[in-house]
């Protein structure tokens, strides 16, 4: 048995070996052709993730081993010798926040996660304040980073150009990890890592995620949010999305075929009042206009996926109220103070599990994990 095992472990290696030679092979225009499902070995090192680029990278498994490092790191640092021994676990690593798309919250979630595991952290905030201005191309700017840290959290305007970035420094002899902080209208999968940490903390005592309906609401076409959560909701049990928006906002064909190929229930509807009735959680997000291209979301008439006041009184009792924010008027501030509404504590869990996934990438988890097992703090 032992040599069957060690005969079929060598035999995996060398095949995972030889389809990596044989990605590096391909073209950026030929590997971004391949399927998410075909890519997702690439970006890994010793059987971990290395790059974070996508939601379909995550497990449940792996989603449950986040939720539990998270838990912990929040609990360690709550006190001041808690967090002075969480800022030892990296203090020797450097990472740099590429975000040259506008960002709040995302950046200081991740600035904060990095301080908290003790990384120094370097940042830019826009092309003009880097030699891009002077004609660099993107590609050379990520290159020479890789010069300098150990990892990248990077947001770009460009659909596709942080996975390239991951793509062309893994084809190099100095590779970097990479985090995906919002890549255009693609994908944003550390959000949906939040709020899937959300739920699952607020259905912590109602079975878990498992058997809920969610209802996702408003500029489904162009919101990479509600694209990355819909990809992990894959992993839970007997879920039904229920998507309200406007026809011109619906949600596109790619997510349909990927929700009919993995049997997940789901709906479309304009009527958001009667979802409000059904749904366990409502995920409200804004209008994304800045990625018109005639000004057409003026003619949009969005005040009917407003989440208003009274409209409260028709949701369950034990629902939540989500965003992921920025808000312009979709969810009236009077709803703020309600117990439904977690989009408060969602921004907050975005600081911990973003922290927990630079810890798994780092490979400190472990540590993380049992610690108050084998270490104990002096008071």
């Amino acid at each position: 048995m032992f040599c069957i095992t060690s005969i079929n472990n060598k035999n995996f290696i060398m095949k995972k070996q030889k389809n990596d030679v044989l990605l590096k092979k391909l073209s950026w225009e030929e590997f971004n052709k391949l399927s998410p499902g075909k890519k997702i070995k690439f970006y890994e090192s010793k059987g971990r993730i290395f790059d974070a680029l996508y939601s379909q990278q995550f497990s449940r498994p792996l989603l449950e081993k986040l939720f539990a490092i998270a838990t912990k790191i929040r609990f360690i640092a709550k006190e001041k010798p808690g967090l002075d021994w969480l800022q030892s676990l990296l203090s020797n690593k450097r990472a740099m926040l590429y975000f040259v798309q506008p960002s709040t919250r995302t950046f200081v979630s991740f600035q904060s996660a990095c301080f908290i595991l003790g990384m120094r952290v370097s940042e830019i905030r826009s092309t003009s304040t880097s030699s891009e201005l002077k004609g660099e191309t993107p590609e050379d700017t990520i290159r020479t980073f890789s010069s300098y840290v150990d990892l990248i959290v990077m947001r770009h305007f460009l659909e596709g150009m942080v996975e390239k970035s991951a793509w062309l420094l893994n084809n190099t002899k100095r590779p970097v990890r990479i985090i995906n902080g919002g890549s255009g209208r693609d994908q944003h999968p550390t959000q949906a890592l939040l709020d899937l940490y959300t739920l699952n903390y607020s259905f912590l005592m109602r079975g878990g995620i498992d058997n809920k309906k969610i209802a996702m609401v408003g500029d489904l076409k162009r919101g990479r949010t509600v694209r990355s959560l819909t990809y992990l909701l894959k992993h839970y049990k007997n879920i039904e999305i229920i998507y309200i928006s406007p026809e011109y906002l619906k949600i596109e064909d790619d997510i349909k075929n990927f929700l009919k190929k993995n049997k997940m229930k789901y709906k479309e509807t304009d009527d958001l009042q009667t979802a409000l009735k059904y749904a366990d959680a409502v995920y409200m997000t804004r209008i994304q206009d800045e990625y018109d291209i005639n000004n057409e979301s003026k003619d949009i008439d969005y005040t009917r996926f407003h989440l208003k006041y009274e409209n409260l009184k028709l949701m369950k009792k034990d629902a939540i109220i989500m965003h992921p924010l920025p808000r312009r008027a979709e969810i009236d501030t009077a709803i703020d103070n309600d117990d439904r509404a977690m989009y408060w504590r969602q921004e907050r869990n975005g600081m911990w599990i973003r922290a927990a996934l630079i810890a798994y990438m780092f490979a400190i988890e472990d540590i993380i994990l049992n610690f108050g097992e084998n270490y104990s703090l002096k008071r």
